[in-house]
């Protein structure tokens, strides 16, 4: 095997160019294999292989610096740097990252996780270069889908004033994780047909220099004239040569030579030059082009089908949301959806399909979507913003500002908030409820299982103010139906009423909370268990009836401590003199590696038997 003769970063330069190609084989298949059993990214890495090996060829690495926008297409780069042990741990706890870490290999440049940031991040590391008088080169690699983000262009923009060489390269596969939208996205497409466009050119002049008593060679000298404002539609990379970036391109990004040579002549440039490659995502395995979004990120499946190899048999809170969206459109003509190249990632989908006109998908562009749903609500719509909890903190300001400040009657669904797991520090959701309670006129609220996701959904969309409903990722909890009261303001629900110790859980950790309260009553220990329901406001009404019969306050939320649930109720106990105890189990002020999301919870404390135990130590010396 070819892949076994590389064991660090630059040995593929001692393989034979004949060889390139049964190479690139060997990496899909290693990796098809691999990602079958672990799960990950496996679209994205499939599409850059060539790429990434023609960028290690040009490159002497750790010296030069690659970034990678987003990672999800670094496994082949991770597998040229003497990696490939490491993938029987991807994403595992304790193994290896599915995305760039500085720490795990001098060859990562640069941690990322988000998108559209590796331009910025280059920028950066060319500037360090020349202030220190070195010399290496710094590569940028950035996807057509990321390029939609708006920070990507303020990076070209400041970009565009160097003298001295930074290379971008664009791997343009016309996805993101969905089709592309936009115009950024009709733009590319404009130069992957750009040769219509000349061969239209050449007919219409030579049918025009036919005419009798050389008519139309004026004709011609005319169209000359306006033919600057025609090349800026189609001819290949005008939008970044008039931003004053060189362009190179566009080169199939599976032909190796081809890159070589690009990579060879953008080296050259005395300033930023984009080398725009053109790649398939999913390419060498049939599912993965069929299905793109499926195997963007993907669980566990079988080689010969692409079929899940653990099939689910229970809805997750994604297709609790998808359903219940479809049902308020049907009943309520000013629901919008909107979406940042999300909508199968959110289950917007099937509502995209039912109701076209009330769906928007933003692209790659959080903060826009953000500030466009608080244009739709000042316009009498009630928008539905789906973003992924991480992704979300991107429009931090926009909500403040454009939403919160106008009191504007947009609500947040926030998908995959809490732990996440395999993804990492940069995907956990676990900073929403904190970020959130910070602004003024936003409200906040968690459903325990899949009815109550439901209810405050429709809860949410006729509250008319800004308010946010945040569920995890995975299986939605099917247990405490028979509990249901109304959703109302502010307002908790108790689902047991006892004394001594009093349970407050938010959302996800009521599920928790219940493994809990058997543990404790085990043991003999009197406990009631409260479903918080709303983080912002809290009920304060319920903390002062506990108070009465409970001397032992715990709450359970999967939120960082700071600005958390947890720390809304010492305050209000501390402002109203309540006088029992209280204990918190959040998580740290630290980043959430990657990992099992239960032995991510175990490692945390966050666990029914690591919170029993702990409760039960707090009595037996307080006893």
């Amino acid at each position: 095997m070819l892949l076994e003769q590389i064991q660090k970063a630059n040995d593929i330069k001692s393989i034979e160019k004949e060889d390139y190609g049964l190479l690139a084989q060997e990496i899909r298949e290693f990796l098809i294999e691999k990602i079958s059993v672990t799960g990950g990214h496996l679209g994205s890495n499939l599409g850059t292989v060539e790429l990434t090996m023609a960028l290690h060829l040009s490159l002497d690495l750790p010296e030069d610096k690659i970034i990678w926008d987003v990672g999800h297409q670094a496994y082949t780069h991770k597998l040229l740097t003497g990696r490939r042990e490491g993938f029987d741990t991807l994403r595992k706890f304790g193994g290896m990252s599915g995305f760039p870490k500085r720490k795990e290999s001098d060859c990562d440049s640069f941690d990322t996780g988000h998108s559209s940031t590796s331009i910025s991040a280059g920028l950066g590391l060319v500037k360090a270069r020349d202030i220190q008088g070195e010399d290496y080169t710094v590569v940028s690699v950035i996807g057509d889908g990321a390029l939609t983000g708006g920070m990507a262009y303020e990076a070209l923009n400041n970009a565009s004033k160097l003298e001295k060489n930074f290379i971008i390269v664009l791997n343009d596969n016309n996805m993101s994780i969905s089709e592309n939208v936009g115009g950024m996205s009709k733009y590319l497409n404009n130069i992957r047909t750009s040769t219509k466009y000349l061969d239209l050119k050449e007919g219409v002049y030579n049918t025009l220099r036919s005419l009798p008593n050389k008519g139309g060679d004026g004709m011609v000298q005319g169209i000359r004239r306006a033919k600057a404002g025609v090349k800026h539609l189609m001819i290949p990379g005008m939008f970044f040569e008039d931003m004053g970036i060189t362009y190179l391109g566009p080169v199939d990004g599976h032909n190796i030579p081809e890159m070589l040579q690009a990579f060879k002549d953008a080296k050259r440039v005395r300033g930023a030059v984009i080398v725009h490659c053109m790649t398939q995502k999913g390419r060498g395995y049939e599912p993965a082009i069929r299905h793109p979004a499926r195997f963007h990120g993907t669980e566990p499946f079988l080689i010969e089908s692409g079929l899940p190899a653990h099939p689910r048999t229970k809805a997750n809170y994604t297709d609790i949301f998808s359903t219940v969206m479809v049902k308020l459109a049907q009943r309520d003509e000013r629901v919008v959806a909107i979406t940042a190249a999300m909508p199968d990632g959110t289950g917007l989908k099937r509502f995209h399909n039912i109701f076209p006109d009330r769906f928007f998908d933003v692209g790659i562009a959080e903060e826009h979507a953000v500030t466009f749903a608080a244009g739709l609500a000042a316009g009498g719509m009630r928008p539905i913003v789906a973003i992924y909890s991480s992704f979300l903190q991107r429009a931090y300001d926009q909500i403040l500002h454009d939403v919160c400040i106008q009191n504007l009657p947009v609500t947040f669904a926030i998908d995959r908030a809490g732990l996440v797991g395999s993804d990492g520090e940069t995907h956990q959701g676990i900073f929403d409820l904190s970020f959130l309670s910070s602004i003024p006129n936003m409200h906040i609220m968690a459903p325990k299982n899949k009815w109550e996701l439901s209810d405050m959904l429709k809860f949410a969309v006729n509250f008319g103010a800004p308010i946010a409903v945040r569920y995890p990722r995975g299986e939605a909890f099917d247990g405490l139906r028979e509990y249901r009261e109304p959703i109302a303001l502010g307002r908790a629900e108790w689902i047991y009423k006892e004394s001594e110790v009093v349970l407050l859980a938010v959302g996800s950790m009521v599920k928790t909370a219940l493994e809990v309260r058997e543990l404790l009553k085990e043991q003999g220990m009197s406990c009631s268990l409260v479903n918080a329901r709303f983080v912002k406001p809290i009920d304060e009404e319920v903390l002062a009836e506990a108070a009465k019969d409970h001397q032992l306050f715990v709450t359970m939320e999967e939120n960082v401590a700071s600005g958390g649930y947890g720390e809304k109720v010492r305050e209000s106990m501390d402002r109203r003199g309540l006088q029992a105890r209280l204990i918190s189990f959040t998580i740290p002020d630290a980043y959430v590696e990657h990992g099992n999301v239960d032995l991510l919870k175990k490692e945390l404390g966050l666990d029914g038997e690591s919170i029993a135990r702990k409760i039960m130590g707090v009595e037996n010396r307080e006893g």
